[in-house]
C-alpha cells in the first residue's frame, strides 16, 4: 500500500513490489520523477483512447452502418415491391412526400465501389447511418439539384476526394436507374449553401436539367470545410432494364 510521508517522500513498507527496499531521496527529486510517471502514463493513456476510437470508427462504426444499411435496403425492397414500373424519363414530382428519416433511393459510386440507402433528411439522426437527401431539393431524376449529405467516416463519403471529373453516379428509384456524370469536386465553407441551389453555385437561377450535389465534410477527422460533388444528369433506364453498364453486371 502507497503512503504519502511528509517531505514529499514515498514509503513502501520495508520492501518495494520488486523485493527492493526504498530509499528516502529528496523531496524535490521523488515529486519530480512522480510528476514524470503520471503525466507519462496520462500520455499512454490518452494515447490509447484516440487508438481505440480510430479503431471503432473504421471498424465499429462501419459494422454498425451497414447493419443499419441492410435494415434500410429492406424497407426499400418492401417498398418498391408495391410501386408501379415506369417507361423511363425525367421523373416528376412524388404524389406524397417521404417523411424524415424514410429510406428513398439507393446511391452507387462506382469507382469507389460503394453503395448506399439514402434517406430523407439531414438531421444528425436521419444521417447518422445513411447519406440523407436535403429536404427542398429536388428528388432523383427531377429537374433541379437532387442534393445528398453524407458523414466523412469510412463506411459512408470517407473517400470522396477520390470522386473526379467525369466520373459517373448512380441512383436507384423504385422504377428508374438514373446516371450522372460528375462535373465538379470543389472545397467551399460550411456556409456556402449556393451548392445545393436548383442551379448548383448560382442561386436564383432557373434550373432546367436535373443534376446532383454530393457534400461532406472537409478535411477528414474535422468539418471546417465542405466537399462538395457536383454532377449532372447523363441519361435514365427503366429498373427493369437492369443495371446500367457502369454498374457492371
Amino acid at each position: 500500500m502507497t503512503i504519502a510521508a511528509g517531505g514529499g517522500a514515498t514509503v513502501l513498507g520495508p520492501k518495494s513490489p520488486l523485493g527492493r527496499r526504498v530509499t528516502h531521496g529528496s523531496g524535490h527529486g521523488s515529486l519530480g520523477r512522480r510528476i514524470a510517471r503520471g503525466s507519462g502514463e496520462a500520455l499512454i493513456t490518452a494515447g490509447l483512447i484516440v487508438l481505440l476510437f480510430a479503431i471503432y470508427e473504421v471498424y465499429g462504426r462501419a459494422s454498425e452502418v451497414n447493419a443499419h444499411q441492410g435494415q434500410l435496403s429492406r424497407q426499400l425492397d418492401r417498398l418498391w415491391a408495391q410501386t408501379p414500373s415506369s417507361g423511363g424519363g425525367i421523373a416528376t414530382v412524388a404524389a406524397e412526400a417521404p417523411r424524415s428519416g424514410d429510406a428513398i433511393a439507393r446511391l452507387y459510386i462506382p469507382v469507389l465501389r460503394l453503395h448506399w440507402v439514402v434517406v430523407e433528411g439531414v438531421a444528425p439522426n436521419d444521417i447518422e447511418y445513411a447519406p440523407g437527401h436535403y429536404p427542398g431539393t429536388a428528388m432523383p431524376g427531377e429537374v433541379g439539384n437532387f442534393a445528398v449529405a453524407g458523414h466523412r467516416i469510412p463506411p459512408l463519403f470517407w473517400n470522396l476526394q477520390d470522386v473526379h471529373p467525369r466520373d459517373e453516379i448512380v441512383v436507384e428509384t423504385a422504377t428508374e436507374w438514373y446516371v450522372y456524370r460528375v462535373t465538379v469536386n470543389e472545397i467551399v465553407s460550411p456556409h456556402a449553401i449556393r451548392v445545393i441551389a436548383p442551379v448548383p453555385d448560382q442561386p436564383g437561377a432557373l434550373a432546367n436539367v436535373p443534376s446532383l450535389t454530393l457534400t461532406t465534410c472537409n478535411p477528414k477527422w474535422n468539418d471546417y470545410q465542405r466537399m462538395v460533388v457536383h454532377a449532372v444528369l447523363i441519361t435514365s433506364v427503366p429498373r427493369s432494364a437492369g443495371p446500367p453498364v457502369s454498374l457492371g453486371s
